[in-house]
């Protein structure tokens, strides 16, 4: 049986919370996803930012390159030892 992670508003606003902090768009961003190789639209980037879809491994890799963070930063403030 397949199981999906369930999603989590968190890791949404910790998105926004770097692109603004790198004073980003979401058109801009997805426009440098897309150079990298992450086929991505802006209404499926927006879709992470307010929770409504899980974030693919590869866009979170990419993220990590663009935003120069840690994988720590796309989690601040969850606690996973609740789920």
């Amino acid at each position: 049986m397949e199981q999906k992670l369930r999603r989590d508003r968190c890791i949404g606003d910790n998105l926004r919370a770097l692109r603004d902090k790198h004073n980003i768009s979401q058109e801009k961003l997805c426009e440098e996803l897309q150079r990298r190789g992450c086929d991505i639209a802006r209404s499926c980037y927006a879709k992470y930012e307010a929770g409504e879809l899980n974030v693919r491994i590869s866009v979170l890799i990419e993220l990590k390159k663009i935003y120069e963070c840690t994988y720590e930063d796309f989690f601040l403030g969850l606690d996973i030892n609740n789920k």
